[in-house]
């Protein structure tokens, strides 16, 4: 097995084993809906063997930033099949994050009264807003009665992207946002079913999975999970507890079958990440992290050392689209620009230089 060998992930064919990694980029409208530099964007990095699509926000309330795309009306879906349909049509396969910000937003970005969590706390820091830089506000905390309604906007998210033409979706259970801060005891003080134990914080993360592949199919369904990430929060610093939460956590997914498991954590070879790989029966797609870009090097020898079955790339697949290409060759890679990785323009998004275009410059 090697990262340029084809791969099927339950029902999605991969042309070769890297991934895109999910990347928050605020390229849509105002009213959430994908753009047309967004429809290139997508389309340029479609030789990628699997395009995991920036985080969509299910609901309203789960908007966590000014310029993130949704998956909730007839515009936002239509405005997807423009992005999905091309991808397609370049030869890319293609999911969909689904993505609830939790506390990780402001009712002045997502229009709604309150954000939600499971516990009645804020995120530490600010968040941007159109009026400016503003703290974090403290949470509602979900009632059990309001619990059943945010899993299956999920459900319902997924039931767009399918409807979109996108071959499966992902559930964001990562980096700080709503699953994840049901999983950290720091985020999460609930003393009732979904709170306390390890397996009852573990539980909404797995009723959102299999609620999700209930609805489209579990070989079209992933979860992206970033244990020990320790971000905007969701702190997990005890590691039996967090063994404990994750082991509960892939043992609820096993009997699901999914697509893949997709795992961001800065040692793809812990026993931690493998532990989540074995006990979830899933193929497991690593993410090595924030810290540093993701190399050739380390993505080769992650495939065919059988440490995972494909490598997620973020900042390479920003900067080169044909990423692979480059690296099948060995090429000279672009440098990416991070002082425009967020914005509303194509500057710094889709003006990256192919590998073809920079050898007829030179």
């Amino acid at each position: 097995m090697s990262l340029f060998d084809p791969a099927v992930f339950g029902a999605l064919n991969l042309s070769n084993r890297v991934v895109m990694a999910p990347l928050t980029r605020t390229r849509a409208d105002d009213a959430g809906v994908p753009t047309d530099t967004m429809v290139e964007y997508y389309r340029q990095r479609a030789g990628q063997g699997l395009i995991i699509s920036e985080g969509v926000w299910p609901a309203a309330e789960g908007k966590s930033y000014p310029g993130q795309p949704g998956i909730v009306t007839p515009a936002q879906i239509e405005g997807w099949r423009r992005v999905a349909d091309a991808v397609h049509a370049a030869g890319g396969t293609i999911v969909m994050q689904l993505m609830h910000g939790g506390r990780v937003s402001h009712p002045l970005i997502s229009g709604e009264d309150r954000v939600v969590g499971p516990s009645a706390l804020a995120a530490p820091g600010q968040t941007r807003t159109p009026e400016g830089k503003v703290d974090l506000p403290v949470a509602h905390a979900l009632t059990l009665d309001e619990i059943p309604v945010v899993i299956e906007q999920f459900a319902q998210a997924a039931r767009n992207a399918i409807a979109a033409g996108f071959d499966g979706v992902e559930v964001h259970g990562a980096n700080g946002y709503l699953v994840h801060e049901f999983l950290s005891p720091v985020s999460n003080v609930r003393d009732d079913s979904y709170g306390g134990s390890p397996e009852n914080r573990a539980r909404f993360a797995v009723e959102v999975t299999r609620a999700v592949a209930a609805a489209v199919g579990a070989e079209r369904t992933g979860i992206r999970l970033s244990p020990q990430h320790n971000i905007q929060g969701v702190l997990e610093e005890d590691d039996a507890d967090v063994r404990a939460t994750y082991t509960a956590v892939a043992n609820g997914l096993a009997a699901l079958g999914l697509a893949f498991v997709d795992v961001l954590n800065a040692d793809p070879r812990a026993d931690l990440v493998q532990a989540i790989r074995a006990a979830s029966k899933a193929p497991l797609i690593v993410n090595s992290g924030f810290a540093t870009p993701t190399t050739r090097e380390e993505a080769v020898e992650l495939v065919d050392e059988g440490w995972a079955d494909a490598v997620a790339a973020g900042r390479p697949v920003i900067a080169n689209p044909d990423l692979v290409e480059r690296w099948r060759t060995r090429a000279e890679l672009n440098e990416p620009r991070p002082e425009l990785f967020y914005g509303s323009t194509a500057e710094g998004y889709t003006d990256y230089p192919s590998l073809e275009e920079s050898r007829s410059e030179a």
